[in-house]
């Protein structure tokens, strides 16, 4: 039963729940940047470079062919377009990752900048201080 105890420390732990949040949030926020690439800007820069569909680009190592058995066999390709998509998602998320991270920094600064209040007087300053506000009323 130990086993099962430790295990349901560890599952319930902060920081795992904290890791599984953002592993499904990284997972939705992939898409959204996948979708970005290749709905937005992929297709302008494809027109600016002669109307290439990147998903098209592809080196042929083997063309499709018929096997002994009558199959036909679909060619063997090197997808680089799909490389270069998936270098631009990577791209955008980095960055994005960075302006996070960045600004998380810049607040974490302004916390620290904030002056500390200074340190209450011992109470026997503080009598004293009334003690003299007393006599100067007198």
């Amino acid at each position: 039963m130990s086993l099962i105890k430790e295990f349901k420390e560890f599952a319930v732990r902060g920081n795992v729940v904290d890791l599984a949040v953002a592993v499904i949030i990284g997972a939705a926020f992939g898409k959204i940047v996948t979708s970005f690439v290749n709905d937005i800007i992929m297709p302008p820069l494809g027109m600016a470079l002669g109307g290439v569909d990147f998903k098209d680009l592809a080196y042929v190592l083997r063309d499709a062919y018929i096997s002994e058995g009558g199959e036909e066999m679909a060619p063997v390709l090197l997808s680089y377009g799909n490389f270069i998509q998936n270098v631009f998602d990577f791209m955008i998320i980095a960055f994005v990752i960075f302006m996070a991270i960045k600004g998380i920094n810049n607040m974490k600064k302004k916390k620290e900048e904030a002056p500390a209040p200074s340190p209450a007087p011992p109470k026997s300053e503080v009598l004293l201080e009334e003690i003299r506000d007393l006599l100067k009323k007198q």
